[in-house]
């Protein structure tokens, strides 16, 4: 069977998602809208996020720094290193500046496929991921355990012939196996050709010891579960590829802007970007 996969300038609606919107349950996407100050959450979402708040009072802080950083690694990508195709698996909710918007305005033609199994993600991307005439961004229904049916709808949209940057952008603690994490990573970047990139960021528990303290509020409340690695466990996804500069550093520290120099502190959510020989 086809992925679903849904191209912005298609009607579509909510009905055809495979799963109704569960608003008993808190969820990840919905809980990071939350923090981004965003608008697309419930009342079980904002009580696990303001129950975190209690530990981490700058976990919204957190999720802008990350955000920052995805936005930076798409910009560097795409403009310095050439990159016209993007593979965004756990995307979350539209928020501003997604992958495409970014990756748009410095290459027009550029082209990403989005990848979520999130019912409300589905709705919302449907209606807000539209981009540029000249490329294509398009949004595919999948779960980040099955690499295979989200590269064969990637292939719907994206030229698996030529490089293309994967982002896994606060996604693979939801896998708590090491192992499987890490042959996920293996068989998606097994599947691009040299000159793709692998782009990722995740919790660690090595900058402030309330780390561990939110991870059981959160395991203990909404879905799916996370597990917290170290920068090492981090950098073992990239075995294989060349890490770029700085390395697996906090996300503050991964090309910060010249304002931010002097002012930059590390939090407990490190990063990467790695290129395929």
């Amino acid at each position: 069977m086809v992925p679903d996969i849904v191209p912005p300038d298609e009607e579509a609606t909510v009905t055809e998602q495979k799963d109704p919107i569960d608003t008993a349950v808190p969820q990840t996407a919905r809980i990071w809208n939350y923090w981004l100050g965003g608008k697309d959450h419930f009342e079980v979402d904002r009580q696990v996020g303001e129950e975190i708040l209690k530990v981490i009072p700058d976990m919204a802080l957190f999720a802008r720094a990350t955000r920052r950083f995805l936005q930076r690694a798409v910009h560097h990508l795409t403009a310095d290193l050439g990159v016209r195709q993007f593979l965004d698996v756990g995307t979350g909710l539209p928020t501003a500046d997604n992958t495409h918007q970014v990756a748009q305005r410095a290459a027009p033609s550029a082209r990403v496929v989005y990848v979520d199994n999130d019912p409300l993600v589905l709705a919302h991307a449907r209606a807000l991921l539209t981009g540029t005439p000249e490329g294509g961004t398009a949004y595919l229904d999948a779960d980040l355990r099955d690499p295979e049916k989200i590269l064969a709808g990637a292939a719907e949209t994206l030229d698996l012939g030529e490089p293309v940057a994967l982002m896994l952008m606060g996604i693979l603690g939801h896998i708590t196996d090491d192992a499987e994490a890490r042959s996920i990573v293996r068989r998606l970047m097994d599947a691009l050709p040299s000159g793709s990139y692998l782009a990722l960021y995740d919790a660690t528990n090595v900058v402030d010891p309330a780390s561990a303290a939110a991870i059981e509020i959160w395991n203990r409340s909404a879905e799916p579960p996370y597990a917290l690695r170290t920068p090492a466990q981090l950098e073992g996804f990239f075995e294989g590829l060349e890490l770029l500069p700085p390395g697996v550093v906090s996300c503050p520290l991964w090309h910060p802007p010249a304002t931010e120099i002097g002012e930059v502190t590390e939090i407990d959510e490190f990063c990467g970007v790695a290129r395929k020989p």
